[in-house]
């Protein structure tokens, strides 16, 4: 199989370009925090111009001394020149994070070009295609949700994963050994990575919806940081609704890979480290979707359940495959 020099250079441009966008793309979503957070501090002024607990036209400023704006955050903005500025600078983090997923997105497809064969061969293609699945997902439940201001917090693990991904994780360019020569690279190794991408954005929002609770009981500790986060409603709402597509999706990644193993080993499932916490994964996903789904576990027990499966994923995805010793060592995907 020849290998296209050329497109295979212009992919790692691409890849490099989409990472330089996206840094951009998270200094705009931090200034549109920032701005905004100054702005919400002039409404308070507006509204309780002298001291904690004195009233003016019949709002009162809490005990605390802090309001939660994130009223702010859920009613739309005005529009054309009326827009505030912090407004404007998350218009252009969405922008710019679209132009970095439509880069990124060239530089996948420019990869599997160069190598005539799926580009999921490596560890290096199987973070490029994670990592545009999650700001795929991110995009779309922003255009939804009134989540974009948690922009940051998702690109801020997908910067750190492609620069890993372009560094110490690179792969040239090259076929695949034969053990991997299988049309089960393109079911198993798609289904699983897509749904771990997808995985990403609800585990983001978890981990904000359990700081926003901090805030609520110790309102001077974290209320610079947390202040212009989304509602915790709509926080719950995407960690939810995404989860309960991808849980599925990874359910049938794992048994795909249970399939491809027994024909490749002999065995469907050997207890290998990457199969053995697929699966831990797998139950924490499965509890706290029954979490989420039984009144007695919703809010702060089942964010805390949903970040602990996202912790296990990043595991599996790191310390699994370049750490430990198993079956699955040799590829260095899932």
């Amino acid at each position: 199989m020849a290998i296209n020099a050329t497109l295979s250079q212009f992919s790692d441009y691409a890849f490099a370009t989409a990472i330089a966008i996206y840094v951009f793309a998270f200094v705009l979503y931090l200034a549109d925090v920032a701005f905004n957070r100054q702005r919400a501090r002039a409404r308070e002024r507006e509204l309780v111009p002298a001291g904690a607990g004195e009233e003016r036209g019949g709002t009162e400023l809490p005990a605390s001394g802090i309001v939660d704006s994130t009223a702010d955050v859920d009613v739309p903005e005005p529009k054309g020149a009326d827009r505030p500025l912090s407004a404007r600078f998350g218009r252009m983090g969405v922008a710019l994070t679209v132009l970095g997923l439509l880069v990124q997105a060239a530089s996948i497809v420019l990869r599997g070009l160069a190598v005539e064969r799926w580009p999921l061969g490596n560890m290096y293609e199987y973070i490029a295609f994670i990592t545009a699945v999650g700001i795929g997902a991110f995009l779309v439940l922003a255009k939804r949700f009134p989540i974009h201001r948690i922009g940051a917090w998702v690109l801020l693990p997908v910067i750190v994963l492609m620069w890993l991904g372009a560094t110490v994780l690179y792969a040239n360019a090259a076929p695949v050994m034969p053990a991997l020569q299988s049309y089960w690279l393109v079911i198993h190794v798609t289904i699983i990575s897509a749904s771990t991408g997808l995985l990403l954005v609800p585990g983001v929002a978890s981990l904000m919806y359990l700081l926003r609770s901090i805030n609520e009981n110790n309102p001077r500790k974290l209320a610079r940081f947390v202040q212009r986060l989304p509602a915790k409603d709509a926080l719950d709402r995407v960690a939810y609704r995404t989860t309960i597509f991808a849980f599925p999706l990874y359910t049938v990644g794992v048994i795909c890979g249970a399939i491809w193993a027994e024909r490749a080993w002999g065995s469907f499932w050997s207890w290998d480290p990457k199969e053995t916490v697929a699966l831990v994964a797998w139950v924490v996903y499965a509890i706290y979707l029954h979490a989420r789904s039984t009144a007695g576990w919703r809010g702060n027990p089942a964010a805390a359940i949903n970040s602990i499966g996202f912790v296990v994923t990043v595991f599996n995805l790191f310390f699994i495959n370049l750490v430990t010793t198993g079956m699955h060592s040799y590829a260095g995907v899932s």
